[in-house]
């Protein structure tokens, strides 16, 4: 039978919640038992996909096309397995399911309310993932703090949980914080004494305490939170701070976190094989070269807004050597200011996706810049777009080349939407979403990286090349490397007598992992080392 764990946090948001379940999904799997892991969000919205980046990061696309919470690729990255939109519940998402079933008359005229109407649907969500999948353990992170009144109807349905399949199945962790008070010169536990109080006031007891803190936990400080919060000494984990989110799957084999859930779970305790795992870390802290990548975008105020980018640039540095360093550029003051000056000395550039008309001239510009320039450039979803009107109006002439979704009166749409878009008018989860075949043409850069005819990549886009400006592009001297399998859409174009120009219509990003960099960033990034070791940007041989 399917085991389950819960993970909750304490104290303050953004503590760590998705890393520590990641990191458990990763010990497990190297234990040959696999793993499933969830999201439930309190927010109403019924998925991420309409809120802004500044408010919620990047919105994390699935296989089967579901926009979800960016702790999704995490879960993908660390755990080596593809979630689907089963793995992302909202409260929205809750509450429209309810309240369409109310509609159809499915509760028989009877009074819908929390209980147990919203937290049977919560139950259900969590039951279908063990059903669909049927892992060893599935687990499940509630978003937010406990205390906040929207984290409250889940709560309460993961406390029915345990009762009705079996305390042996169900498994309690608190991820809290353990903060030093420099002023006082200690560690202070009553912030996690308060936030088990608040738990177990209503109804769920943690068999296991992660205790996030800057520095190791003494034993004497982990007898007294065990004392106060009724925990095994031995289920007091710490997750010290890491210079790498990598090095906290390490860093909690050592606690010993993975052995102590097998035990209370009764399950078989196996021998890890953290090889891969340990090698990447190495690797990590030993690099041979240093490269310095542009992220141009209008969301760089907020890292998180392009967490799966850096992830996969991170991904790629790794696994040749490579120490990142990274330059945030904000793509609105290159409409205003020279793009030399802020993207002068880099060894590569990215433009990554986004929606709207604001930065889009400093895109334009940054990518003219990495063009004339012959620095590595690689284009991600609007980032395409943007290096094809770059072209249609520097290369090709048309001067008031622009996307039909910032200039919807351009004379020349170099890119515009698919005749089956032209009448949508809801925003959520109306764009072509999801796991999409492209064809690889020959003789192409984009060939070379991958080494496959036909590739599978994910989508999150409304507005597509226009195919009017087909012929015209490629006259020019642009190649179109990739398109949808009958030819009509295209999805990468590369500028053949450029060291490394590709920019694609998908997100690679979604797609790569630490074991498996993707095969478009690690040639990105090889081509940006050749420029920053040897001033002549060539790209290497993919391995």
């Amino acid at each position: 039978m399917t085991k389950f764990i819960f993970v909750t946090g304490g104290v303050v948001s953004s503590i760590g919640k998705g890393i520590v379940a990641a990191s458990l999904g990763r010990l497990l799997k190297s234990r040959e038992y696999s793993v499933s892991i969830l999201k439930l969000d309190p927010y109403i919205n019924i998925d991420p996909g309409t809120m802004s980046p500044f408010q919620h990061g990047e919105v994390f696309v699935t296989q089967d096309g579901a926009e979800t919470d960016l702790d999704l690729g995490h879960y993908e990255r660390f755990t080596d397995t593809s979630m689907s939109r089963l793995n992302s519940v909202t409260t929205g998402s809750i509450y429209q399911a309810v309240i369409n079933k109310e509609r159809r008359g499915d509760y028989e005229g009877g009074t819908v309310q929390v209980i147990p109407h919203i937290t049977n649907e919560i139950k259900e969500r969590i039951l279908r993932v063990a059903k669909s999948t049927n892992p060893s353990v599935v687990i499940t992170e509630i978003g937010g703090t406990v205390g906040d009144i929207e984290s409250l109807p889940f709560l309460e349905a993961i406390r029915q949980f345990r009762k009705e399949v079996g305390r042996q199945n169900v498994l309690y962790m608190h991820v809290t914080l353990v903060p030093w008070i420099a002023s006082a010169g200690e560690m202070k536990t009553k912030p996690t004494q308060h936030s088990v109080k608040e738990l177990r006031s209503i109804g769920i007891q943690p068999d296991i305490l992660v205790c996030r803190s800057d520095r190791p936990l003494p034993t004497k400080l982990k007898q007294k939170l065990s004392g106060f919060c009724d925990v095994p000494e031995e289920c007091v984990i710490t997750s010290q701070d890491a210079k790498s989110i990598y090095e906290v799957p390490l860093n909690l084999e050592w606690e010993g976190l993975a052995q102590q859930v097998l035990d209370l779970l009764q399950m078989e305790q196996r021998t890890p094989d953290l090889t891969q795992w340990q090698t990447l870390v190495k690797r990590l802290h030993s690099p041979k070269h240093e490269v310095e990548i542009a992220i141009v975008g209008k969301y760089v105020q907020l890292s998180d807004a392009y967490l799966s980018v850096v992830e996969a640039l991170n991904h790629a540095a790794i696994s040749t050597y490579g120490k990142l360093r990274l330059r945030w550029v904000n793509s609105e003051i290159l409409e205003t200011e020279p793009a030399e000056t802020h993207l002068e000395g880099v060894d590569g550039i990215v433009v990554p996706g986004g929606f709207g008309l604001r930065g889009v001239d400093g895109k334009i510009a940054a990518i003219k810049y990495a063009r004339n320039r012959q620095i590595p450039f690689l284009g991600l979803c609007l980032g395409m777009q943007c290096s094809v009107i770059e072209w249609a109006r520097n290369v090709g002439g048309l001067t008031d080349a622009n996307s039909a979704e910032f200039d919807a009166y351009t004379t020349d749409p170099v890119i515009n939407l698919l005749p089956e878009q032209q009448e949508v008018v809801d925003l959520g989860g109306t764009m072509r979403l999801g796991l999409y075949p492209c064809r690889v043409l020959p003789d192409t850069l984009a060939f070379k990286l991958y080494q496959e005819d036909v590739i599978y990549e994910r989508h999150r886009h409304r507005y597509e090349f226009n195919n009017a400006y087909r012929d015209l592009l490629l006259k020019s001297g642009y190649a179109i490397s990739g398109t949808s399998p009958d030819g009509r859409l295209v999805e990468i174009v590369e500028l053949p007598k450029h060291p490394f120009f590709l920019a694609c219509q998908f997100h690679p990003e979604f797609q790569s992992r630490p074991s498996a960099p993707h095969p478009l960033f690690k040639g990105f990034i090889q081509a940006a080392i050749s420029l920053s070791t040897s001033g002549t940007p060539t790209p290497l041989e993919v391995s």
